[in-house]
């Protein structure tokens, strides 16, 4: 049913000639949705606000070379998984998340940061951000954005055996730190 959902949406952008218009109804679909990806696998706010923009403009930029072989929604959320990916590899990224351990700007909380744990309020989401990437990742492109194994898959450049494992050990990590949180409530 989604397949053609985003096969009408597929028809309906392609009918436009706008690439403007059209970058801008993806921006409203999916924005929020690609900032949140960031933003989970960076874990920092300003990070996803420079990845988002930057999907967009690569979406924009290859908006005509889009081939119809994944939804729209998965073909976005791999050039995000992408460009996260290669914002963590560079070299500005590691000296910012260097400087940031070594000498925090303040003693005090950072405005972000007081942000970030009031959104975090949920003990589940605290633990999902505790887990390493790979099992965060694939936790929140199933449960959240409800990707199908394939899909997934296909975000991550893995076989779909290599997701299935991934979702099993981010399952027993979860379920390991609520064991943990339980024990240490008592």
């Amino acid at each position: 049913m989604e397949s053609e959902a985003n096969l009408e949406y597929l028809r309906y952008l392609s009918a436009s000639s706008d690439k403007k218009a059209i970058l801008e109804e993806l921006m409203v679909a999916y924005g929020k949705d690609v900032w949140n990806y960031a933003f989970s696998m960076t874990r920092k706010w300003d990070q996803a606000d420079d990845i988002t923009q930057e999907v967009f403009i690569k979406v924009y930029r290859n908006l005509y070379t889009f081939r119809q072989e994944s939804s729209v929604k998965t073909w976005i959320l791999t050039i995000t998984r992408n460009m996260t990916v290669d914002y963590r590899r560079s070299a500005f990224y590691r000296k910012v998340t260097l400087m940031d351990y070594i000498a925090p700007s303040s003693t005090q909380p950072a405005t972000e940061q007081t942000v970030i744990e009031q959104i975090a309020v949920n003990d589940m989401w605290r633990m999902v951000l505790k887990l390493p990437v790979k099992y965060r990742e694939v936790l929140l492109l199933y449960a959240h954005y409800q990707l199908s194994m394939k899909e997934i898959a296909q975000i991550l450049g893995v076989t779909e055996g290599t997701v299935k494992s991934r979702l099993f050990h981010a399952r027993k990590k979860m379920a390991k730190q609520k064991e943990n949180q339980s024990n240490g409530a008592d």
